[in-house]
């Protein structure tokens, strides 16, 4: 290929594509939450819009699945400005935000200064992030959009989200950080399947199917027993089991298309109800049984992908989830 041939690089102007920044650009995101989630490496889920805080409304409200971390969107079409600064701080102390996400055309200096101020706080337990939205073409093709991070917690990269380090966790709990660590990078490097990047010192980890309020997990259950499943908690519990019986009625081809029996499982102490396939397996077996369980359990959330992601958009529309 010669120079010639080479395609011109150009920014295209965000209010060319997204004329509003509240009714369009705010649904584009939450539509597409999962690129800010890939450039952030968190599996993030969306749990509402114009979420009030006092007088005023965080735009987007998402949930970091796995953590369980209560996430806040801010976003701009334009240069970040001190209003939206102080709103964030304060979106971030009424809704006790773990992570704290500003999106916007640029992001000024003195405000990316700030970001790692409050990065670096004494025992600080909210990451900041601020991410540049832009749009490039080359020559006349349709505008792409590009995600950069330009402000991050202290101990942030693409690799490692503000994990535990192996040293500080102590126990099991090392183990579980190890085990799932190694099942993240499977599944995200090998199978597409999760943007989450760091392995916790916990005995279970979620991942987003797509659908708001169903997730697939893995987690080493008590009784010595190790679980894969879809979890289902739309945050209401009439709600959850609508659709786990309407799921259930297609019990038979499920379960066929799956491959073995399922357990079906309303979880009446709990909001929530749970589909799930069980093995036996401990966090404290051998080096040789956790190889074992890892595959098993990236075969099985594999296929619970497989089976079910196909039913729950058309489940959460037809119940108005």
């Amino acid at each position: 290929m010669s120079t010639s041939e080479l395609g011109v690089l150009q920014r295209v102007e965000l209010r060319d594509v997204w004329k509003h920044e509240a009714l369009d650009f705010t649904p584009w995101l939450v539509e597409n939450i999962d690129l800010v989630g890939k450039v952030l490496g968190l599996d993030l889920e969306v749990s509402g819009q114009e979420h009030p805080v006092g007088d005023f409304a965080v735009d987007i409200m998402a949930r970091d699945l796995g953590r369980n971390k209560c996430v806040i969107i801010e976003n701009q079409l334009e240069e970040t400005d001190h209003t939206h600064l102080g709103q964030l701080i304060t979106y971030a102390a009424g809704l006790e935000a773990s992570v704290v996400i500003w999106v916007s055309r640029s992001v000024r200096e003195e405000h990316r200064q700030a970001l790692d101020w409050l990065n670096r706080g004494d025992g600080a337990s909210t990451e900041f992030f601020g991410v540049v939205v832009e749009l490039l073409q080359i020559d006349s093709s349709k505008p792409a959009v590009n995600l950069r991070v330009v402000a991050s917690p202290n101990n942030w990269s693409r690799k490692t989200i503000r994990a535990t380090s192996v040293t500080e966790a102590t126990g099991k709990y090392v183990l579980y950080q190890q085990f799932f660590q190694g099942m993240l990078d499977d599944l995200r490097e090998n199978h597409k399947f999760t943007n989450a990047r760091a392995g916790q010192p916990q005995n279970w980890y979620t991942f987003s199917t797509g659908t708001r309020g169903f997730v697939y997990g893995a987690s080493f259950a008590a009784g010595g027993r190790f679980r894969a499943e879809v979890y289902i908690d739309v945050g209401d519990g009439s709600k959850n089991a609508a659709a786990f019986e309407a799921l259930k009625a297609d019990r038979s081809a499920i379960e066929a298309a799956f491959g073995e029996p399922l357990e079906w499982e309303p979880l009446e102490s709990k909001r929530a109800c749970r589909i799930a396939v069980y093995r036996e397996g401990s966090i404290e077996d051998s080096s040789s049984s956790l190889e074992e369980y890892h595959k098993w359990a990236v075969d099985h959330l594999l296929q619970f992908k497989k089976v079910f992601g196909p039913r729950l958009p058309a489940l959460a529309v037809s119940a108005g989830f």
